[in-house]
């Protein structure tokens, strides 16, 4: 099958020939459909993270189950289901305490022991973030995939296996948004257009869009802003104070720099909660004023969404069909593989949303 690979950091991906093992007995070989470029890979193909190479980036994807291995019960082929990095095993202290979005249990992964589940010309190809999406075929552990409504559509699907369940988990989940309250979302990407939608669902009164793009923030409105702003605009925070009258309940940190992430304790109102959803720089600090903390302010970082993905994505799927979630504007152009590059190259000026891969 063909896969785009990453050989080494800030370099650009290589679209070759790899090898994908039979499924094991606990996994899931899929016919991959659509994939989307999320800026998250971006952390690792530009070297900011950490990362074991060669490796197949690419997360956020969705496919037709072509076969299972002998111990799979909740997936058959023929399926079509939507992947997400949050592999879980379903026994550990996370997963038995509702937080499988935390679960690192390495059962999830084959043993150094095992042959790989990918090579290039019998070296082993790492599955970046578990799945290795930017691929014509994906091979992973059955808790790291859900079957969905074949009625959704594959390349929408695709977005729900982390920009979707991130930004609408961090509103629904992490900051348990209450109906009536008011939210701001710093950061107009996939993940910050899916919490703005994910806010108007849960009835927030005022749902303010922070993006310096102008034609995200025209986007943001689309799906449910009430207000949106530039962030170079210098009165941005005592004008978010004003309309909100004091700030808001909720700031949806989606960029991942330190700067957004003191605007959105900026803005909070006494009480207020900031959640972070954006990776920020790996050895950096966010402060809070001994103020803030006397404010009940309170800062909490967010991870995936603090996503249960095989309840919320079928969940999530069912928003789409009912036409309250709006992913059909996300997406900003559909590309071959070839395409991934220059796909990548948007997204650090983050010109556009989301571009999605489609496969054949």
């Amino acid at each position: 099958m063909k896969a785009a690979i990453l050989h080494a950091p800030r370099t650009e991906l290589a679209v070759e020939e790899v090898t994908v093992a039979k499924p094991g007995a606990r996994e899931v070989l899929i016919r991959t459909k659509a994939c989307g470029a999320c800026h998250s890979d971006l952390h690792f193909v530009d070297g900011a993270y950490p990362t074991p190479l060669p490796a197949v980036p690419g997360h956020e994807a969705a496919g037709v189950v072509e076969a299972v291995g002998s111990d799979v019960t909740a997936i058959r082929p023929g399926d079509h289901v939507v992947t997400c990095f949050s592999a879980f095993c379903g026994r550990c202290e996370f997963c038995l305490s509702g937080r499988m979005s935390l679960c690192v249990d390495l059962s999830t992964k084959r043993a150094k022991t095992e042959s790989p589940r990918l090579s290039l010309r019998g070296t082993p190809v790492h599955q970046l973030l578990n799945v290795a999406g930017y691929a014509e075929q994906l091979l992973v552990h059955e808790n790291a995939a859900v079957a969905i409504d074949r009625d959704m559509p594959l390349d929408r699907a695709a977005l729900m296996g982390c920009a979707v369940v991130t930004g609408a988990g961090s509103v629904f989940n992490t900051a348990a948004v209450r109906p009536g309250e008011d939210v701001a979302v710093i950061g107009c990407g996939g993940i910050g257009l899916a919490a703005i939608n994910a806010a108007r669902i849960a009835g927030a009164a005022r749902i303010i869009a922070i993006d310096p793009v102008p034609a995200k923030r025209s986007l943001a409105e689309r799906l449910g802003a009430t207000d949106s702003f530039d962030p170079a605009y210098e009165m941005v925070k005592e004008k978010v104070v004003e309309l909100t009258k004091g700030g808001v309940h909720h700031a949806i940190e989606a960029v991942g720099r330190i700067s957004t992430g003191e605007l959105a304790l900026s803005i909070l109102r006494r009480g207020g909660t900031a959640t972070i959803v954006g990776m920020m720089p790996i050895r950096e600090s966010l402060p809070m004023r001994a103020m803030d903390l006397l404010a009940e302010k309170k800062l909490q970082g967010c991870l995936m969404g603090s996503n249960r993905f095989p309840i919320d994505i079928p969940r999530l799927v069912d928003f789409y069909l009912a036409g309250r979630l709006d992913l059909d504007s996300v997406i900003a152009e559909r590309i071959p593989l070839g395409g991934i590059n220059n796909a990548l190259g948007r997204l650090r000026t983050g010109e556009t949303a989301r571009s999605v891969v489609i496969f054949d």
